[in-house]
């Protein structure tokens, strides 16, 4: 029978037995007539082997569902708005295909998540580019729209095509060293040969909110971010001469191995319509999408 389960000859398997018996120095096995029983040290010996044998069929279990996604971690990492706005959403088509999945989010600036990726802490990032790094493998994703936010009493509510010169003067609450956000809007006030006046830096965006609304300075923040604020009236979009976006970036390092979870995870970003989220953002597409569901709940 075990011969036959082994898929080898019967000598053989005695050859093993009588090899394993010379090994352990004892007697594991006693024949009395035809029968082979074992003895009390083969039995405490089987109690063992057949252990083994239970874990091995669940670790071949286990390696079958992590190959089929029913089982594993998805290590994200995101900054705080995009992780309060936008990650839901993109993780909601995931869960849906990989419910048994579990996720791991990690926030902080684009550059704090850079330095994640290479401690190995997460294996895929949502971020803007606020630096390059030779490990770091960037595919653009998205672009976002950046607007010029103020309370709406502000003097500059009612302006158009504002310079970032004539901000020059204006304190500005600013994203944290290291987000996108702040290496964008640095860039666009060195372009225009001036220099922001920075008030206050938080990577906090509703404390931010809240200080605009009180008029105690001004900021840039994402559109998508502040989009209730702005529908209800409670901050106002002071439009600049050009339209400044900001470029959203899928990143992970450079041969690396990724794990099938995250293999999955890239591959629904790749599935969604990325020509829709240019110049329209994330925001916009998923607008476009919950409509849809909507449509078809209806009908």
């Amino acid at each position: 029978m075990a011969a036959q389960d082994l898929f080898i000859t019967q000598p053989a398997v005695t050859a093993q037995v009588k090899s394993f018996e010379e090994y352990c120095n004892l007697k594991l096995f006693k024949k009395r007539g035809r029968r082979i029983h074992l003895t009390d040290e083969g039995k405490t010996l089987y109690e063992y082997a057949r252990k083994i044998f239970e874990y091995e069929k669940e670790i071949e279990g286990v390696i079958e569902d992590m190959r089929k996604l029913k089982r594993g971690i998805l290590r994200l990492g995101t900054t705080k708005a995009y992780a309060h706005y936008f990650m839901p959403f993109m993780i909601t088509g995931f869960r849906e295909a990989y419910p048994q999945i579990k996720i791991s989010l990690s926030e902080g600036s684009s550059s704090e998540m850079i330095h994640s990726l290479l401690d190995l802490k997460i294996e895929v990032a949502i971020i803007a580019k606020a630096e390059d790094h030779p490990d770091v493998h960037f595919i653009p994703f998205s672009q976002e729209e950046m607007v010029l936010i103020v309370a709406p009493d502000h003097h500059l509510a009612r302006k158009k095509g504002i310079s970032f010169k004539s901000l020059a003067e204006e304190p500005i609450i600013m994203k944290e060293t290291g987000s996108g956000t702040r290496k964008l809007v640095n860039e666009l006030f060195a372009q225009n040969n001036c220099t922001a006046n920075v008030l206050m830096e938080t990577s906090n965006a509703e404390f931010s909110n809240q200080l605009v609304q009180r008029g105690d300075g001004i900021s840039f923040l994402v559109r998508e971010a502040v989009a209730s604020e702005i529908r209800d009236k409670k901050l106002a979009v002071v439009p600049m001469k050009e339209k400044i976006y900001l470029d959203v970036s899928i990143a992970y390092l450079k041969g690396q191995h990724l794990s099938l979870s995250a293999r999955a995870f890239l591959d629904t970003l790749h599935k969604l319509p990325s020509a829709d989220m240019a110049p329209q953002g994330i925001g916009w597409l998923m607008a476009k999408m919950q409509a849809k569901r909507r449509r078809t709940s209806d009908s």
